[in-house]
């Protein structure tokens, strides 16, 4: 079975904002990829000023679950419930991939998410005398991630106030492009979904090396600028 690869646009974040960030952008992916119907759960961001939509997930333990009714929420009331598994492994990855991060400049740390669909298959050794289980991996979204600590200007005059929202319309456009284009890349082809149902695994796929990342940062600056506009 090929493997379709979406490469995502890079984002960058600050530490505060960055998890919710990776939540909208995971969660959507998986809920336009569960392998049955859903019931809806659409999350407004606390930091962003947008809203996603993921899988109402009930109590049971099933990975890609159905929930009986539809929900509509803000991401604090989404902290009362209790969380289901599907919502424990994306937030448990997320953490994971975050102490994985590499230095790569002043204040600034990169890491690659890879977010893999894979269906389980039976696998005969020995003449068949041994069967093993192997995962095949149909699908991978792949983003590049930059968490910036860069102490904002926390002060009250105008000069202040300017970069602040130059930081904040900066990241929240570069979510958004994110979002746009994992609409954009999940419809453009399909056949390779597999009917039967399958599972996902959230990894760090590699180190930025930190001449590519420089690279990337310079050629990819016109698009932030336009981003923040």
């Amino acid at each position: 079975m090929n493997c379709i690869t979406h490469h995502l646009p890079e984002l960058e974040s600050a530490t505060s904002h960055v998890r919710e960030a990776l939540q909208a952008i995971l969660h959507t992916i998986l809920f336009i990829r569960s392998p049955g119907p859903v019931a809806p759960f659409d999350v407004h961001c606390e930091s962003f000023r947008t809203t996603y939509t993921r899988i109402a997930t009930g109590n049971d333990s099933s990975m890609f679950q159905q929930a009986p009714t539809s929900q509509y929420s803000t991401a604090g009331n989404r902290q009362h419930q209790q969380k289901s598994e599907l919502d424990c492994k994306v937030d448990d990855s997320i953490e994971t991939f975050l102490r994985s991060l590499a230095p790569i400049g002043p204040e600034l740390m990169a890491g690659c998410l890879t977010l893999s669909f894979y269906e389980r298959k039976a696998k005969n050794k020995l003449f068949g005398l041994v069967h093993q289980e192997e995962k095949v991996v149909w699908e991978q979204w792949v983003l590049r991630v930059v968490v910036n600590n860069t102490p904002r200007p926390m002060g009250g005059d105008e000069a202040s106030v300017i970069e602040r929202q130059r930081i904040q319309d900066t990241a929240e456009g570069m979510l958004k492009a994110a979002l746009f284009r994992v609409f954009e890349l999940a419809g453009n082809e399909i056949v390779h979904i597999p009917s039967v149902m399958y599972d996902f695994d959230i990894n760090n796929t590699k180190n930025p090396d930190d001449r590519d990342e420089v690279y990337s940062r310079v050629s990819n600056m016109p698009a932030l600028i336009n981003l923040g506009s």
